[in-house]
C-alpha cells in the first residue's frame, strides 16, 4: 500500500451525484478530492502537472466513488467474529482491493460473550488507525431472529431482544454500533428497535417470520432497514404479501439485495431496483471468510460450511451460507445481467450506503472535498486503481 500522494486522472468518464462528465477529469489531493473537470485539452493540462503529481490515462474508462458494504463477514481466510488485529487487515485488504473504501465488520447470532470481543477489537482496531478500507462502524447481525429463518444463523444462540445488552454495549463502545438486524415479530422486538433507534442506531428486519402488517407496525416504532432481501424472510403472495411485500411496498425501508447470481434471480433484483429506486437500494456481498480463496470447506458462526463453484452452503441442511461476493462483482452482475445503468448501479454501492450510515457528507460520491474515496474502472468494468483516503489500495 502506498502513501497518500497528488493524483491526476484524465480521458474517463467521472460519475458524480449530479452528471456524467465524459472525457473529464479529477485530481485528488491531500486525501481528498480537490476538482472535477471538462476539457479538450486535457492532454496538455496533464503534461503541465506531471512535474507536480502522478498523471493516470483513463483510457476511457469509469472513475466512480469507493464502494461502501453495510454486510460483510469477512474475507480471504478471516471472519470478523474471531479475527484479530492482522485478520482486520486481511479482510480489509482484501475487500479494499476490491473495490471496497467503507464497510460494517458484520457479526452473526452468537453469544452476548463472543458479541462482546468483536466490539472491543473493532473499536481497538478503529483507534488504532486502518490502513485498508475503513471500518466505520459493526453491523450485529442477530441474535434476536427467527428460529423458522436462521438460515446459516446458529439456531442454538437466539434468544429474545436483550435491552441490557444493548445498554452495556453503547455504553463502553459508544457509536460503534451503526445497524442492528432483528425478527420484529419477536416478543419485545418494538420496544428494542425504539431502543436501537433512540440511539442512532438503523434497526434492520431479517432472518424473520413477520406477516406484512407486523412490518408495517415495526416501522412506525422506527425500522428501516431490510437485510438481504427475499433471502430469510416471508414471501411475497398476492394475498399474503408478507415481509417481501412490505420491504417492497413501504418507501419506509432501505433494502439490501445480494447481486451474485445464486440468492436472487435477476428478476426479482430488477423488480426490487424499479419499486425501490436507487436511493433505497443498496448493493451487499453478504460475504463470508471464505470470499477471495477456492473451494473448500470453511467456518460460518462456527458451523461447516462447503464452498463449490463460488456459491457458499452449509454442510448440514444445505442453506446458503453468504456469499464469496465481492463488491465489484456485485457492481458488475447489477449492471451486465440486471440491466442497471452504471450511474444507478453506482449509488445503489456507494451514494445510498453512504447516505444510510449518515457519512455522505464525507464521503460515497464524488465532489471536491469529499474523501478520495476513488475507483478507476476500465471500458469493460474491471477494477484497475482503488484509492481509499488518498492511499493506494490497488
Amino acid at each position: 500500500m502506498n502513501e497518500v500522494k497528488t493524483t491526476y486522472i484524465y480521458n474517463a468518464t467521472i460519475v458524480t451525484p449530479d452528471t456524467t462528465v465524459k472525457n473529464g477529469w479529477i485530481l485528488l489531493t491531500d486525501g481528498r478530492i480537490s476538482a472535477i473537470g471538462k476539457e479538450t485539452g486535457s492532454v496538455e493540462h496533464a503534461r503541465t502537472l506531471a512535474q507536480h503529481c502522478e498523471v493516470i490515462d483513463g483510457q476511457g474508462g469509469y472513475v466512480l466513488p469507493g464502494f461502501i458494504d453495510v454486510h460483510v463477514h469477512g474475507g480471504y481466510g478471516h471472519d470478523f467474529m474471531d479475527a484479530d488485529a492482522k485478520g482486520l487487515d486481511e479482510i480489509t485488504r482484501f475487500h479494499g482491493q476490491n473495490g471496497t473504501t467503507v464497510m460494517l465488520a458484520t457479526t452473526v447470532t452468537a453469544p452476548k460473550a463472543d458479541l462482546d470481543q468483536v466490539l472491543e477489537r473493532v473499536h481497538a482496531y478503529r483507534e488504532a488507525g486502518m490502513p485498508y478500507a475503513q471500518l466505520h462502524g459493526v453491523h450485529l447481525e442477530g441474535p434476536y431472529i427467527s428460529a423458522k429463518w436462521p438460515g446459516a444463523q446458529n439456531p442454538q444462540h437466539i434468544v429474545a431482544p436483550q435491552p441490557a445488552w444493548l445498554e452495556d454495549w453503547t455504553q463502553r463502545f459508544p457509536g460503534l454500533i451503526s445497524m442492528q438486524t432483528l425478527a420484529p415479530e419477536t416478543e419485545g422486538a418494538l420496544a428494542y428497535i425504539e431502543a436501537l433507534t433512540g440511539r442512532g442506531i438503523i434497526a434492520a428486519l431479517g432472518h424473520t417470520d413477520a406477516t406484512y402488517d407486523q412490518v408495517q407496525l415495526a416501522v412506525e416504532h422506527g425500522l428501516s432497514h431490510a437485510v438481504h432481501t427475499f433471502n430469510a424472510m416471508t414471501r411475497l403472495h398476492h394475498r399474503d404479501p408478507g415481509t417481501v411485500g412490505a420491504v417492497l411496498t413501504n418507501p419506509g425501508i432501505m433494502a439490501e439485495v445480494i447481486a451474485d447470481g445464486h440468492h436472487v434471480h435477476p428478476a426479482c433484483i430488477r423488480l426490487l431496483a424499479q419499486t425501490k429506486g436507487p436511493d433505497n437500494l443498496l448493493l451487499i456481498t453478504d460475504a463470508m471468510s471464505a470470499a477471495g480463496l477456492g473451494n473448500g470447506e470453511y467456518k460460518l458462526g462456527g458451523l461447516d460450511v462447503v464452498v463449490n463453484g463460488g456459491v457458499a452452503r452449509l454442510k448440514e441442511g444445505d442453506s446458503l451460507a453468504g456469499s464469496t461476493l465481492t463488491m465489484i462483482e456485485a457492481f458488475r452482475y447489477a449492471v451486465r445481467e440486471v440491466g442497471i445503468s452504471v450511474e444507478h448501479a453506482s449509488r445503489m454501492a456507494s451514494g445510498t450506503p453512504a447516505r444510510r450510515l449518515g457519512i455522505d457528507r464525507l464521503t460515497g460520491s464524488l465532489a471536491p472535498g469529499k474523501q478520495a474515496d476513488v475507483l478507476l474502472l476500465n471500458q469493460q468494468l474491471e477494477l484497475e486503481r482503488v484509492w481509499a483516503q488518498g492511499r493506494v489500495l490497488l
